[in-house]
């Protein structure tokens, strides 16, 4: 039983020296814990939601694309380049 009881007081003793070490450290445990936390998913949020964007903007892209029939030459989109001069009042 005693070296049961000396172990919890060493573990006791030793949590207590690590928490204070980290409260002088980096600051009470409070405000570790909000400000960290609200940064993260501060930053989080931005990035998915530059994610998102970036899905439904190459989604349109690539949809317009098809719609259009510019897709890299499997719908078959019959380009004609008109090579005829100009008609009416150009004078380069």
């Amino acid at each position: 039983m005693p070296d049961n009881n000396d172990t919890i007081l060493l573990e006791s003793v030793r949590t207590h020296r690590v928490r204070l070490r980290g409260a002088f450290l980096i600051g009470e445990l409070a405000e570790r814990r909000t400000v960290n936390d609200n940064v993260r998913r501060l930053v989080g949020s931005v990035v998915l939601a530059a994610v998102v964007c970036a899905g439904c903007v190459g989604t349109a892209f690539v949809l317009n694309a098809i719609q259009n029939g510019q897709a890299g030459g499997l719908g078959g989109s019959t380009g004609t380049t008109s090579t005829a001069a100009p008609t009416s009042g150009s004078t380069r």
